[in-house]
């Protein structure tokens, strides 16, 4: 009687045995795969940043190929190019109100201009 006793005390730690190791080869899995999604997660990242640092750069050309455009293309009679902050004057290609302009100064000269202070 105690050999059938012993035997079912040792399946029953060997049960024990296995089902202790089974949850902790299922923690050690769930941990490589928390890892493994991290990992994937960063490379994402990484790409995002990588794919967005391109578009700033390119966003950055695009700009200074408008600027380009814009910019005059010759010196005025000085030799030298007026600051952007001060309308050139000379070509009419002022950026100040239309109201502050002479119609004499205007490229069309069907347009009235206002003056800012009639008499």
């Amino acid at each position: 009687m105690q050999a059938v006793k012993d035997k079912l005390h040792d399946m029953n730690e060997m049960r024990k045995a296995k089902a202790e190791a089974k949850a902790e080869e299922k923690a050690e899995k769930d941990i490589a795969k928390a890892r493994m999604e991290v990992a994937h997660e960063v490379r994402l990242a990484k790409e995002a940043e990588a794919a967005m640092g391109m578009h700033v750069a390119k966003a950055g050309q695009k700009v200074e190929r408008e600027a380009a455009k814009h910019e005059p293309k010759q010196p005025d009679a000085s030799g030298f190019d007026p600051p952007a902050d001060q309308p050139d004057v000379a070509s009419g290609n002022s950026s100040a109100p239309a109201v502050l302009m002479h119609s004499a100064d205007r490229a069309d000269p069907f347009t009235h201009s206002a003056r800012p202070f009639p008499n």
